[in-house]
C-alpha cells in the first residue's frame, strides 16, 4: 500500500458519502477526523439514528465530530487541532469560510453533476426530471458562492430513458468515489487543474438544481407525456412523485405515490387524468400524446406495491385522479 502523507478531514452524512470515504480509507489515506450530522430521532419510536457516514466511521475506528453549529468555538478549536492538510466534503451542509478555508490545501467537494450545470441541493433528481441524456460528477475547490469553485476533475455518465434517480444516484456514487480518490492523489502531488467555471459557461445561464418541495413532486396529468414520465422516474424512489385519488361519491381523498411507470405513445381523445383499468392487471392514465401505465405505487398508510397488488384491495373504479 502507498504511504500517503496528507492529513484529511472528511465531511459527509448520507449513503452517497460512505463509499468515497471507504475508498479513501482502503487506499491508505490518513483520515484524522470525520464530521457528520448530529444523531436525530427517527421512526415510530423516535430512537436516535446515526448518519450512514457515522456508522461507517465508527466501524472503521475513525474520530467523529458532530457539531450543532459550525461556528461553535469548541468545534472550531477541535477541528483546528486535527491539523488537516485537506478537507473533503461529500453531500454535506454549507460551510462557513472559517471552516472551509482552514486547511493549507483548502476544501474539495464532490458534486453529483457536471458543473457548472445543476448547482444546488438536488442535482440527481433534476437531471432526470429534465430528461437529460447524461450527467456526471465533479470535484472542485470550495469558495464563497455555492458550487462555483474551480473545477479539478469531471467524469461523465450516460442516463438511459428508463433510469430512475435512485439508479443514477448509485452510478454516480461509484463514479464519484473513484474520481474523488483520483482528485486527492493529484492534490497530494500538488499537480492538478483548477478550471474557472466561468470559462465553461461562456456567458450562458447554467441549469439549476434547487431543493425540491412538495408541490414540485405533484403529478400534473394535463402535462405532456414525457414531462410526467420523467418527473416520476426523477423522484423515484425518493422523495417520490404523488397524485391524489378522490372518491367520486363521498369525496374521500387518498395520496398515491408513484414510483414506476411505462409510457405509451398513442393519440387519443380522452381527458387528461382520466384512466382505464381492467380492475386486475393494469391502470392506464391518459395524458397529452399518450398513456402513463402505472407499475409500482404506494397508497398513503400502506407499503409500496405492484399495481396488481393494489387493484386486489382497492376499488379504483369509484375514484378519479386529481
Amino acid at each position: 500500500m502507498i504511504l500517503h502523507k496528507l492529513r484529511i478531514v472528511y465531511m459527509g452524512t448520507p449513503d452517497f458519502a460512505v463509499l468515497p470515504l471507504k475508498k479513501m480509507v482502503e487506499a491508505g489515506f490518513e483520515i484524522v477526523g470525520v464530521v457528520t450530522n448530529p444523531d436525530k430521532p427517527a421512526g415510530r419510536g423516535q430512537k436516535l439514528q446515526e448518519s450512514a457516514v457515522k456508522q461507517y466511521a465508527r466501524e472503521a475506528g475513525l474520530k467523529i465530530l458532530q457539531p450543532e453549529k459550525f461556528r461553535d468555538e469548541a468545534f472550531l478549536a477541535e477541528l483546528k487541532a486535527l491539523n488537516a492538510d485537506l478537507q473533503v466534503v461529500v453531500a454535506f451542509k454549507m460551510l462557513p469560510e472559517v471552516v472551509w478555508n482552514m486547511p493549507r490545501l483548502g476544501t474539495v467537494n464532490l458534486h453529483a453533476s457536471l458543473l457548472p450545470d445543476y448547482r444546488g441541493a438536488a442535482p440527481i433528481n433534476w437531471a432526470v426530471i429534465n430528461g437529460e441524456k447524461y450527467s456526471g460528477v465533479t470535484t472542485f475547490l470550495l469558495k464563497h458562492e455555492i458550487d462555483t469553485g474551480n473545477i479539478i476533475f469531471q467524469q461523465k455518465v450516460d442516463i438511459s430513458d428508463t433510469m430512475t434517480a435512485g439508479e443514477l444516484h448509485d452510478m454516480l456514487m461509484e463514479t464519484g468515489a473513484e474520481l474523488l480518490l483520483k482528485t486527492v492523489e493529484a492534490m497530494e502531488k500538488n499537480d492538478f487543474p483548477a478550471l474557472d467555471q466561468k470559462d465553461l459557461l461562456k456567458g450562458r445561464t447554467p441549469q439549476a438544481a434547487p431543493k425540491i418541495f412538495k408541490d414540485d413532486m405533484r403529478i400534473k396529468w394535463d402535462e405532456e407525456i414525457d414531462r410526467i414520465y420523467n418527473l416520476i422516474r426523477g423522484l423515484s424512489p425518493y422523495p417520490a412523485a404523488w397524485t391524489e385519488l378522490e372518491n367520486e361519491r363521498s369525496g374521500e381523498k387518498y395520496v398515491l405515490k408513484v414510483f414506476t411507470t411505462e409510457k405509451i405513445y398513442r393519440e387519443h381523445a380522452n381527458t387528461p387524468g382520466s384512466f382505464e383499468t381492467d380492475g386486475k392487471n393494469f391502470v392506464d392514465v391518459f395524458v397529452k400524446h399518450g398513456i402513463i401505465r402505472l407499475k409500482e405505487i404506494q397508497l398513503s398508510g400502506k407499503k409500496r406495491m405492484t399495481i396488481e397488488e393494489f387493484l386486489r384491495g382497492f376499488k379504483l373504479h369509484e375514484y378519479r385522479f386529481l
